[in-house]
């Protein structure tokens, strides 16, 4: 069990923040929060709780140097990074703070280090919401989990069907019923936007999603951390998001279809193998009442420039990125409720940090944006917000390396690298790998999706160049048990802490992987071009224009 240590002073000071923000100028609120970020290591020092220090466990001054930076953006004080929330804002502060001590210019909005957005927020609470499937109460988080949007219905009785897979030729008679459909999440049967379009088009009311546990390689965690969506305040309502949506916990799923006269466990087994699944109306009705929190809040992604060495690479910037944010307070697991993102991914905003420092003021041919984006957990909003309203010019951004799905905690021999063989950064990539000892792969579980789970798939979706990175393993090994284990019981989890094992000469390995393709990428002669066969850019060979 973590200790809460929001102290007074610390509290009272971001209270006053948060106001200040809503009703000053940018360059005052700006310089607000850079003061507080100042005060924010004494403040620390004199009583706000951290983990005892790992870093007696680590031989590698540079690696130290990385890891107290993670630790000072994964403290418990930081409360969890929440989009909107201050923690968030200490955070960034801390960020903007570092980038401007490493020497680089701030590049955010109207000169400061942040560009600023307002997002709509909605919570469905377990407090004041009862959900139940005839006289079988469903608990919130547990046995079931709402995605909300602002145009579901917040009161709904109606009658339910199960209809397999939701296949649209399959459906039959769904008009004004609840329908609940096997979450498939391999190739070869309906996606999740196919059961969605087909349930929303056929009349449901609303579509819940029988959790596939058959996907064994990221089964879905339970509890939920919550049950919550983060949207741009500008975003429409889609037509799918006047229904109900939510998932459901196969333990639950016999409970729900009593009275049926089918099998739970049968279900569960067919879906698994992806075998054909009855279609059968349920006896209970769907029942729900809910309570809907709905603000909004704002949040803000931190930019920072080294500027480029070469007058005529001043218009091809790298942009380097790793998100900010993480979940913040959540239900407990273990009896902590604090997720505090150590891994995900405080540990690469600290390695952003690290390479300014280690650089110092002193450019690369090209000039180098550095991005702590926000949002991320939400839904990559910072980043789509960046790509969408660039404070550099669009056409100017040459390439994205991100930083995220990054674990060391195993030995590094072998990277999985999102879109390698997609662009000559992914060349790059090859080369300096191979320098580093490092073996390259293509991603061995497309069906995981972790290509467009991170940020630099908002700038894949724009026409940029992009990357990312995933520690690999042989199959059947100690390092895929390892993996397995983090993705069961880390992974958006309060256990994603300081405190987690850790692989240091892993971890150094990476770091420095990591510095040598940066500098490989910023001073190459030519920037980064996508291949003519690579299917991702919206049209190949060519970048967003502004």
């Amino acid at each position: 069990m973590k200790t809460r240590a929001l102290y007074s002073r610390l509290s009272r000071g971001f209270l006053l923040a948060e106001a200040t923000l809503k009703t000053a100028t940018l360059k005052t609120a700006t310089f607000f929060m850079l003061s507080l970020a100042t005060a924010w290591p004494a403040m620390t020092l004199a009583g706000a709780h951290s983990p005892t220090s790992r870093l007696h466990e680590i031989s590698d001054p540079d690696t130290r140097a990385w890891w107290q930076a993670t630790q000072a953006l994964s403290d418990d004080a930081m409360e969890g990074r929440d989009t909107g929330s201050p923690g968030h804002d200490r955070a960034a502060a801390l960020v903007a703070k570092r980038f401007a001590e490493a020497g680089l210019r701030p590049a955010g909005d109207d000169g400061s280090w942040f560009q600023r957005f307002r997002l709509n927020d909605l919570r469905v609470t377990p407090k004041g919401s009862r959900i139940a499937v005839g006289k079988t109460p469903l608990r919130l988080l547990y046995d079931i989990t709402l995605r909300p949007s602002a145009g579901m219905p917040t009161r709904l009785d109606a009658p339910m069907v199960f209809a397999g897979y939701c296949a649209a030729d399959a459906l039959g008679d769904v008009r004004g019923k609840v329908v609940l459909c096997y979450g498939w999440r391999r190739a070869g049967l309906t996606t999740s936007a196919q059961r969605s379009g087909a349930v929303e088009a056929a009349g449901g009311l609303g579509l819940i999603t029988l959790a596939d546990p058959g996907f064994t390689l990221e089964p879905t965690r339970w509890p939920a951390a919550y049950a919550r969506t983060m949207t741009p305040v500008d975003a429409p309502t889609s037509a799918a998001g006047r229904m109900l949506v939510a998932t459901l916990n196969p333990q639950a799923l016999a409970a729900v279809i009593a009275g049926t006269g089918q099998d739970a466990k049968q279900i569960l087994a067919l879906g698994s193998a992806g075998k054909p699944l009855p279609r059968f109306d349920l006896p209970g009705r769907f029942e729900a009442q809910l309570h809907l929190e709905q603000r909004v809040v704002t949040s803000a992604n931190v930019l920072g420039v080294l500027p480029g060495t070469d007058p005529k690479l001043r218009d091809q910037y790298l942009v380097l990125s790793a998100h900010l944010d993480g979940y913040g307070h959540g239900e407990p697991v273990d009896g902590d409720d604090l997720y505090n993102g150590t891994l995900d991914d405080a540990a690469y905003v600290a390695l952003l940090e690290r390479l300014a420092t280690r650089r110092h003021g002193k450019g690369y041919r090209r000039p180098v944006l550095f991005a702590a984006f926000t949002g991320e957990e939400k839904g990559l909003l910072g980043s789509r917000y960046f790509v969408a309203h660039p404070t550099v010019p669009r056409r100017a951004i040459a390439a994205n390396i991100n930083l995220d799905q990054v674990r060391p905690i195993f030995p590094l021999t072998r990277l999985t690298v999102h879109a390698l063989d997609d662009s000559t950064l992914g060349d790059t990539v090859r080369k300096v790998a191979a320098r580093d000892d490092i073996v390259v792969q293509l991603d061995p579980e497309p069906e995981r999706n972790l290509l467009r789970r991170a940020d630099h798939w908002s700038f894949v979706q724009a026409g940029i160049p992009a990357t990312g990175f995933v520690f690999g393993y042989q199959p059947g090994t100690d390092a895929e048990k390892r993996y397995r284990h983090w993705y069961d019981v880390q992974y958006h989890r309060p256990q994603d802490d300081l405190t987690q094992p850790m692989n240091w000469p892993a971890a150094r390995k990476f770091n420095r992987f990591f510095y040598h393709l940066v500098a490989a990428v910023a001073d190459a002669d030519a920037a980064p071009q996508w291949k003519p066969d690579s299917p991702l850019p919206p049209r190949a060979g060519t970048r967003a224009s502004p």
